[in-house]
């Protein structure tokens, strides 16, 4: 007994002091974002930017550069937090009017009522949905803070410090919210738990535990669809809307001070890429480890030999990450910084890389410490199979080293450093038509090989480890969650500071460097939304498991020549397109009312956009308030859509026809979320290769004097490679293609990776519901057959 207490506390320690070093550590990442002022430090300072400004010819007009930095940081401030306020308060209640209908819906059991159990699926469902809004709270507000402050770091001289501290603010940023994000879920759910112990007998009653904790994973993923949907709304609402108002139809710069849109715009940045991924990637994480925990509980012999340190080895992996993510951490910031613009993707990519060669390591000790050397697991099949640390520890890699991969294959076909992205780019030279079917067919191939790695892991992990294995995988791609939110949230922080930077017209030599920080975020971005939706399918999996374990379904309930889960694994692989269909037009709609607003202004403000000095300023709370509204108004029927389809069909049809909707869900989702991603995010970095000049096309070469066409003795066009940048045809077509590509990659894209989650936590969280209801075949009480 005393050993086993013993055991118990080393776990909590090794679980509670990474989580809470994690959150220390974010507070002195802060901190040092607190020191970078954004008025200028010295006379000296003052006299090499205003040099800097009179070589590029800036004009008196641009000496107060530093004062509409501060008012554009303000704006974006108060813009980001009056979204924020106003969809929490949806959030708010939501969670309310849900978690009481939770109550009686949970409550209602095979042997009859039970009430505690409705109770406590309630209250963690209500926890977890503050934790996840607290989460894309603290992210948003961080991102807005340091964009500001990565602006000022790239004015300093000389350009290796200007580079370093640029590049270390904005990735800074990104570890606030990644290690707090990371932190303050492991505490949270850490504590939920020990405070359900007193309420069950952990060694007869676990499963009932953790299932009252799966509506922890429930609270986070509904946030997180009201986040990732409403805020990418409100995101490329601005965005296109800027876009085309502004590039195409009046032909001025991107995040032009002309243009009223751009305010939203940037704070569009912060509520997609930043809140909303802050609570897809909890949501990930939460989910994962609910699914875990629920076929973790299913094993006696894991309780009876590991006891409670035993049943947190999957809550263990995550804090392991956490200490692992903060000492590669200093890779990037201290020992090998960024000095120049070359640097930039290598560092990012060496953190990815270190954590998880590092955690390959961590995790086999964690294995060994945590859970027992050898131990049974109940399979789907209904056998029991021997499962051993050394196992675990195969699963658990397997994930993480996926991930890795998946990352650095949609960085391939995403970063304009590789052919796939250039022949895209090479494809606008006959137009917008051509560039947009290369796009196209960029994103359907990029789905190859991120779906061949998945579909390894997901047979490797389960022949180890049956579902319990799949479950340690999606866990093990999590691992280093820290590291890989820092990367994706420097990507909006170093947007945000572009923008800055050319609204406050600040010199040309700034832009430059926030331009290609920028440039490199894109990449992370896109490489973030990959390992996203890598983790979104295998956490659907692992839930998908965890559900048909807890509905004591076997092989023959759940094959594919039952008509029924035939029929259903259809339907269920249609609600992504239908899902997807929804939220593109509700972009687009917004984006119409964007466009027309943006017009207004530039017909009825006079000099505001020839630039005429002395005109009155845009109204930028008119946009704002436009991209505010619509991702309030049209975030909610997709997420009813997605939130109302398991629960009606194991109502009416039963839980066999929940299985083959889950299944459906999940194989049609994840290859239409890759796509969607990789051809959005092509597209984009097409548009800054033409931008940045990489872009040539042969053209006839023309007499200075007459400008006629110049031909060979045979009579051919002497034909000349002509650079291609902002304002040529190439540009104008490149541009229409990252117009096209935005919401795909912003909005429908990674709000792909919550339907497949949150389905399949509702049916985790309602299976009991779902059995008491005919013996679980539903109100229509289908007969059993098979073709």
């Amino acid at each position: 007994m005393a050993e086993n207490l013993l055991a118990d506390l080393m776990g909590s320690l090794l679980i509670v002091a990474p989580a809470a070093f994690g959150i220390v550590f974010a507070y002195w990442l802060y901190k040092k974002l607190c020191k970078i002022s954004l008025f200028r430090q010295s006379r000296e300072d003052d006299e090499a930017l205003l040099r800097r400004m009179e070589m590029a010819d800036a004009g008196e007009a641009e000496a107060d550069s530093y004062q509409k930095l501060r008012q554009i940081y303000r704006d974006i401030q108060a813009g980001a937090k009056a979204f924020l306020a106003a969809e929490y308060r949806m959030c708010l209640a939501f969670l309310a009017v849900f978690g009481v209908a939770m109550i009686f819906f949970v409550a209602k059991v095979e042997s009859g009522w039970d009430f505690k159990i409705g109770t406590l699926t309630a209250f963690s469902f209500f926890v977890g949905g503050i934790t996840s809004m607290v989460s894309g709270y603290i992210g948003m507000m961080i991102a807005v803070f340091t964009n500001a402050r990565c602006t000022m770091c790239a004015t300093q001289t000389p350009d290796s410090l200007a580079w370093k501290e640029s590049f270390n603010s904005a990735f800074r940023g990104g570890a606030v919210m990644g290690f707090a994000l990371a932190g303050l879920g492991i505490l949270v759910m850490y504590f939920l738990m020990c405070m359900y112990v007193s309420a069950f007998d952990v060694a007869v009653e676990a499963v009932k535990l953790f299932e009252c904790i799966a509506g922890f994973g429930l609270g986070g993923s509904a946030i997180a669809m009201f986040g990732r949907v409403g805020g990418g709304i409100y995101t490329k609402a601005a965005d296109v809307g800027a876009d085309l108002a502004g590039k195409v139809v009046s032909g001025i710069p991107e995040d032009d001070p002309r243009n009223p849109a751009t305010i939203a715009d940037n704070v569009g940045d912060n509520v997609g890429d930043v809140a909303g991924m802050g609570s897809d990637l909890f949501g990930s994480f939460a989910e994962a480890t609910c699914a875990a925990l629920v076929v973790a509980a299913q094993s006696g012999s894991l309780i009876a030999q590991g006891g409670w340190a035993g049943l947190m080895f999957p809550v263990a992996i995550s804090g392991g990450g956490i200490l692992v993510c903060l000492v590669c951490s200093f890779i990037a910031t201290h020992i090998q910084p960024v000095k120049k613009e070359v640097d930039i993707e290598k560092v990012l990519k060496v953190q990815l890389g270190a954590t998880t060669i590092l955690l390959t390591a961590v995790v086999y000790i964690l294995a060994y410490i945590f859970l027992p050397s050898k131990f049974q697991i109940q399979a789907v099949s209904g056998t029991v199979i021997n499962f051993t640390p050394t196992k675990a520890w195969g699963c658990t890699i397997a994930g993480l080293w996926s991930g890795c991969m998946i990352g650095f294959i949609t960085e391939y076909y995403t970063s304009h450093s590789y052919k796939p992205v250039r022949e895209v780019a090479q494809a606008c030279e006959t137009g917008a038509a051509t560039n947009i079917i290369y796009g196209l067919a960029l994103g359907y191939k990029s789905a190859i090989l991120p779906v061949t790695l998945l579909s390894v892991v997901v047979y490797l992990s389960f022949y180890l480890g049956d579902m319990y294995g799949v479950a340690l995988a999606a866990l093990g791609m999590l691992s280093n969650l820290s590291t890989c939110l820092a990367i994706d949230v420097y990507g909006p922080i170093c947007d945000n500071a572009g923008g800055i930077a050319e609204m406050a017209e600040m010199p040309e030599t700034v832009r430059e460097k926030t331009d290609a920080l920028d440039a490199a975020g894109n990449t992370t971005a896109a490489i973030g939304k990959g390992f996203a939706i890598g983790s979104a399918c295998l956490v659907g999996l692992a839930l998908f498991g965890a559900f048909v374990t807890r509905a004591g379904l076997n092989l023959a309930s759940v094959s594919l020549v039952s008509p029924l889960i035939f029929a259903s694994l259809i339907f269920g692989a249609m609600i992504p397109y239908w899902f997807s269909a929804m939220t593109m037009k509700s972009v687009g709609q917004a984006a119409n009312e964007m466009v027309k607003e943006v017009a207004r202004q530039f017909r009825e403000i006079p000099g505001l956009l020839e630039g005429t000095p002395g005109h009155a300023p845009p109204d930028h709370a008119r946009c704002i308030k436009i991209s505010t509204d619509a991702s309030l108004r049209e975030m909610v029927p997709p997420a009813i859509l997605v939130m109302t389809a398991p629960i009606l069909t194991g109502m009416f049809f039963g839980v066999e026809a929940v299985v083959g909707l889950l299944a459906g869900g999940m194989a049609s989702g994840v290859q239409l979320a890759i796509s969607a991603s990789n051809t959005g995010g092509a597209w984009d970095n097409a548009k800054k290769y033409v931008e940045k000049g990489g872009l040539y096309i042969d053209m006839p070469k023309r007499d200075e004097v007459t400008g006629e066409i110049m031909r060979d003795e045979f009579g051919s066009p002497i034909l000349v490679s002509v650079r291609q940048r902002k304002g040529s045809e190439c540009h104008k077509a490149a541009v229409v293609g990252d117009t096209v590509g935005d919401p795909l990659k912003d909005t429908s894209g990674p709000a792909l990776n919550i339907l497949m989650k949150l389905m399949a936590i509702i049916s985790l969280v309602f299976a009991d519901f779902f059995m008491s209801i005919n013996n679980g075949q539903g109100y229509f009480n289908i007969p059993r057959r098979v073709f």
